[in-house]
């Protein structure tokens, strides 16, 4: 059996972007240094409630916290950076993340509710009142003439 290997070649343009990236991520980055990085957030619109679906993968549920602060929705934690073993390629994002999203007016912040499962953070913030569909009862033929028939 042969085993697989891949072979990791030091480029020195490759190099350079690594330059660029860490200039790039101080400029616009945290200020620190430090670098960040943004989860993938999923947004839908369901009867009752927004969901908003936040991917993290690796990251420890005691590090995330979420808030609601006025009209915006704020999630943030860290994903730790690995430092064991020379690394050939990274590619997974670690250090402290921050997602800030605009809720429409007059969300229930009071019974938001979140949970993580699987590396997956689902976020649940209920919709006012007004803003909910109404439910309206079908009748049938037969049960409109019975209400007919009690009403005369």
């Amino acid at each position: 059996m042969t085993a697989l290997a891949t072979r990791v070649l030091r480029d020195p343009f490759f190099s350079t972007f690594g330059i660029m990236d860490e200039l790039l991520n101080r400029m616009l980055g945290n200020g620190s240094g430090q670098r960040t990085w943004m989860p993938a957030v999923d947004v839908r619109e369901l009867d009752e409630h927004y969901l908003v679906t936040v991917d993290l993968p690796g990251v420890d549920p005691d590090s995330v916290s979420i808030e609601v602060e006025g009209d915006v929705l704020t999630i943030s934690g860290e994903r730790p950076h690995v430092e064991d073993g020379q690394a050939y390629r990274l590619e997974r994002p670690s250090g402290p993340f921050v997602r800030s999203l605009a809720l429409p007016k007059g969300c229930d912040v009071d019974n938001v509710v979140a949970d993580y499962r699987n590396g997956v953070v689902e976020i649940r913030i209920p919709k006012p009142a007004e803003q909910r569909p109404k439910k309206i009862a079908l009748t049938t033929g037969e049960k409109k003439a019975i209400t007919e028939k009690i009403a005369a």
